[in-house]
């Protein structure tokens, strides 16, 4: 068996069409990745070195990615769906709190480690192949709820831990990814217009007394955002913070590492900075330019994806490069929304910029696989 799957892995390494490698993906990638270390290091002190070590680990984990078959990864599924769903168990059961989260495994010295950032790419591979191997019955009402069974399990023990924000992650690359395998937009329509009135019903009941939805940070949040100024002074203050801080920053920004009483840093007016609110840091110290720079190197990444993902070779490709390319759309449009005060204060992080080795690597990992499937492009 292994002689077999070694075969196998060398036939489709030879086969690769090297001239198809993206280098430009890289090059934003690298980039953006730098710019990140470089914010992180003004942000706060003592974690721009660790960001480093990820970033030349994510590089070599993103070439080794690179470089194995999509289709020979997905393979083994299932021994990979017991993976996740056995170590999303043991984080919620031997996994250490924080803030009333269970969410993160110590690892001594080198820190902690995010399970849920390694299930996304691992649901990504997953059901990249159990949608291509469905898209002929993707309309079915039974393929659906399998699908969506299997699918809700791992989403469901990550919503325990609790992580609200990961989960709608995950929501949202289920729906990318049933969207690109094929869904009609009669099933579409209709998920809509049940879903949308569910939703106002949703925001009505999690403000009434008792509501058993939402844990009570959660809800705060929530109400926090619909009714900003009541707490001013209280929950609101960190976004209220980052919009003030974003809006000094003018054109130019005022210089990383500047350490004046009315900055970000120097003033302590946001807890960790160099993480959830990392863009209230760009967008001060780097000023609109510099903020303007992120966000299109973000969009250069994401182009790239769908890119790719429109030429992939097959079903199961595109849904890999399109489903990166959804996390990355939904990691950004909500972290800039909460450093800028559009959607309420939730904790995700801005892809390749913010602190976060767990997360950093998943996201190497996720344009590994890309480019991999970019390098099948021509194969027929």
């Amino acid at each position: 068996m292994l002689q077999r799957r070694k075969k196998e892995f060398q036939y489709h390494a030879n086969k690769y069409n090297v001239h198809m490698y993206d280098f430009r993906l890289i090059l934003y990638v690298w980039v953006l990745s730098i710019i990140g270390i470089l914010v992180i290091n003004s942000a706060a002190d003592g974690f721009a070195v660790k960001q480093l070590m990820g970033f030349i680990g994510g590089s070599v984990v993103m070439i080794f990615f690179s470089l194995i078959d999509y289709n020979y990864i997905a393979k083994f599924e299932w021994f990979l769906y017991s993976i996740n769903i056995g170590m999303l168990i043991a984080v919620k059961l031997l996994g250490i709190n924080v803030n009333g989260a269970t969410r993160w495994f110590s690892l001594g010295p080198f820190g902690t480690f995010q399970p849920s950032e390694l299930s996304k790419v691992i649901m990504l591979i997953i059901f990249a192949h159990l949608i291509s191997e469905q898209k002929e019955k993707i309309n079915s009402l039974t393929t659906i709820i399998k699908i969506g069974i299997l699918y809700v399990i791992p989403m469901l023990l990550v919503a325990l831990e609790p992580d609200l924000s990961t989960t709608l992650v995950f929501a949202f690359l289920f729906c990318t990814m049933m969207f690109v395998g094929g869904l009609s937009y009669k099933i579409i329509g209709i998920i809509l217009g049940i879903s949308v009135p569910l939703a106002g019903l949703l925001i009505w009941y999690i403000q009434q007394p008792g509501q058993i939805l939402l844990h009570g940070y959660q809800l705060q949040r929530i109400l926090t955002f619909l009714n900003p100024s009541d707490y001013l002074l209280t929950t609101y203050h960190q976004q209220y913070n980052s919009i003030m801080a974003i809006g000094s920053g003018m054109l130019t920004g005022k210089g990383l590492n500047n350490n004046t009483i009315t900055s970000v840093k120097g003033g302590n007016f946001i807890s960790e900075p160099q993480t959830d609110f990392i863009f209230a840091v760009v967008g001060e110290e780097l000023g609109f330019i510099g903020s303007c720079v992120v966000l299109g190197l973000l969009l250069l990444i994401i182009l790239e994806c769908l890119h790719i993902a429109k030429d992939a070779r097959d079903m199961k490709g595109r849904l890999i490069a399109s489903g990166t390319a959804g996390i990355l759309i939904f990691q950004t449009f909500v972290n800039v929304s909460v450093a800028t005060g559009m959607l309420p204060n939730t904790g995700l992080p801005l892809p390749f910029v913010s602190y976060g080795l767990s997360s950093l690597l998943s996201n190497y990992i996720c344009i590994g696989l890309v480019l991999n499937v970019g390098l099948q492009r021509n194969r027929r």
